[in-house]
């Protein structure tokens, strides 16, 4: 349950490249310039090959872009750049059907290729209209299926959270299930017509949708003998460490449990950036292939394809409340901004003559009550303090742990004793649980020699494994080499926030850029974070193109979506309150309607 290997899955041949069986992981990006300039994405497509990339997709809107793509390929492979090449299709069969015959795989939208756009309205079907809609559909898919199978050309069935047809939504909701649903319908004609280069995609800016989704459609292909391969990632990811962090919490939970065969993060970048950052979490996690055997089975009641959070003891009122805390290994100075660990570790006698303490923030107002960081060679049951804190190895063994039962003021600190972090972490978490042992728990996870990104990369893959299965109550996020530490607090809040669990800044849901964005997106991005950053209550929406916009900012507060060249829509959750502004005006109209809504405080 709790040990590190592949889900197998059947073989897609993508252009020279295979993908899924026994084939590495495979990393991708996507071109942020138009399809109709043919020289400038072919530039693009080879700079993003050279960075690491296995596969690089454009965005085909009509077959006009189809066919230009085809030129395009015809141009790399002039050029000795072999890279495959995928075709983004959206409302557009016809240009599906274009693409088919002249690249390497064709992703299609089960939410937009067949039902119409969507006008988020509420439909009813008896179930002999809802039976006719499948045979449409199926009408519809059997034609592009055989073009594919004619020239070779595999499918990605790619399912935004956000982008369901009105049709699903109306039966389903704007739900994981819902997005299970929706290519399952697919799935069922690609099986039955017997095409098996399929590949499928679950994204949705909200983590916990996207694994949760993941997870769902693992098991609902399961049961129907079905095996294909997996493309992970959390779309709308973001700009900066936030995407960083986002995507490893997302992408990585779901590595570490065996799935995904091929990876994109999606940040508000120059696509290239994309690369290293999902080549960096492909390795980390590939290297704990044939780590030592973790022994454990879940506790009682648990449900590993939607896991509620276990619920440590509330200890004193400080450890296993609702909110995870967060420790940090530093002094109170080296902390700006209003993201404050709940605790510091002091390891230089700083307060007094002891050397290792746990010190409660509130000491730095007037308190005196330190506590001992024990481990079980020096436990000391005498010792009189709120919160007993008690490191351990998770490798140990739960009968030198049963004493905890009687122990309501004690959190315990696991610490990873095994390659595989996450795996062995959470076996510990479910077998002190089976044996009645309710203590808080802390992740301590310490990452020597580490670089920034690597750090985001490895404490966001393995701490979002762990909270996104409802286990952890607080994290202590180590980085000793690391010369800014109060970088180090910010990745562990941004892991919880990204989680789910707790949030402190303003959460901004931002489209990679791609060859239908309206404005230049990294500008914008910044523009609108300078103006509404201290909005912590809020999630913000900044997306390209009506596309990924407003559908797929799904739970955004607030989006900010281009309409046209230079022309950007606002809207209030899914409604749009102000369509076609001049781009010069729309971050201070913004700034008016999250007034007018009284959503707005000062800086």
């Amino acid at each position: 349950m709790f040990n590190y290997h592949r889900r197998k899955t059947v073989t897609v041949n993508i252009g020279n490249t295979p993908l899924g069986s026994d084939y590495p992981i495979r990393v991708q990006s996507m071109t942020n310039t138009s399809t109709n300039d043919i020289e400038a994405s072919v530039e693009q497509c080879r700079r993003i090959a050279e960075a690491g990339a296995h596969y690089v997709r454009l965005t085909t809107q009509g077959v006009k872009e189809a066919e230009n793509l085809g030129r395009i390929r015809t141009k790399l492979r002039e050029r000795g750049c072999e890279v495959p090449l995928v075709a983004d299709i959206h409302f557009n069969p016809r240009a599906a059907l274009a693409a088919a015959q002249i690249t390497d795989k064709v992703r299609i939208n089960p939410g937009n290729f067949v039902d119409p756009a969507r006008q988020f309205k509420s439909l009813t079907y008896t179930d002999e209209e809802y039976q006719a809609e499948l045979q449409r559909i199926h009408d519809s898919l059997v034609p592009f299926i055989d073009l594919c199978r004619k020239h070779g050309t595999a499918v990605r069935l790619g399912v935004n959270h956000g982008s369901l047809s009105d049709r699903i939504m109306s039966r389903y909701g704007n739900t994981a299930p819902g997005m299970v649903e929706s290519v399952m319908e697919y799935l069922r004609v690609f099986v039955e017509q017997k095409f098996m280069d399929v590949v499928i995609s679950m994204k949705a800016s909200n983590v916990v949708v996207m694994v949760e989704a993941v997870r769902r459609l693992v098991a609902a292909m399961d049961a129907e003998d079905m095996h294909f391969p997996l493309h992970l990632g959390v779309t709308e990811a973001g700009f900066g460490e936030d995407g960083r962090i986002k995507s490893a919490v997302g992408i990585g939970a779901l590595m570490s449990q065996g799935l995904g065969d091929t990876i994109r993060v999606s940040l508000s970048e120059d696509p290239e950036l994309e690369v290293p950052v999902a080549n960096k979490l492909v390795d980390y996690i590939a290297s704990r292939e044939n780590h030592p055997h973790i022994v454990g089975n879940y506790y009682k009641g648990y449900n590993p394809l939607m896991p509620e959070r276990r619920m440590g003891n509330d200890t004193a009122g400080l450890v296993g409340g609702k909110k995870p805390i967060v420790i940090a290994s530093c002094l109170p100075a080296d902390i700006t901004g209003n993201r404050r660990p709940d605790f510091f570790y002091s390891a230089e006698g700083a307060l007094n003559d002891s050397d290792l303490f746990i010190v409660p923030a509130s000491i730095y107002h007037g308190e005196s009550n330190t506590t001992p960081l024990f481990t079980l060679d020096n436990w000391d049951s005498s010792v009189e303090a709120p919160v007993k804190w008690l490191n351990v190895p998770a490798g140990t063994p739960v009968d030198q742990l049963l004493f905890l039962k009687d122990c309501d003021n004690v959190a315990l600190i696991v610490s990873p004793d095994n390659i595989n972090v996450s795996g062995c972490q959470q076996a510990l978490i479910h077998t002190i649980t089976n044996a009645g042992i309710q203590c808080p728990v802390i992740l301590h996870n310490a990452y020597p020699d580490t670089d920034s990104e690597w750090l985001q990369v490895k404490a966001g893959a393995d701490l979002g494994a762990v909270l996104l299965n409802g286990l952890g109550d607080g994290t202590w996020l180590e980085a000793p080499d690391y010369e800014n530490q109060n970088e180090v607090v910010g990745y562990a809040f941004a892991i919880l926030q990204a989680a789910r669990l707790r949030t402190t800044k303003t959460e901004f849901i931002s489209c990679p850029s791609c060859g239908r964005t309206m404005f230049d997106l990294q500008t914008t991005v910044h523009r609108v974070q300078e103006a509404t950053a201290h909005l912590t209550h809020l999630k913000i929406g900044v997306m390209g193109c009506v596309v990924n916009g407003p559908g797929e900012m799904a739970d955004a507060d607030y989006g900010y979506v281009g309409a046209a060249v230079n022309k950007i829509s606002l809207y209030k959750g899914k409604e749009c309150i102000e369509k076609n502004i001049p781009e010069s005006e729309a971050i201070p109209r913004l700034i008016a309607l999250i007034k007018d809504n009284g959503d707005w405080v000062d800086p």
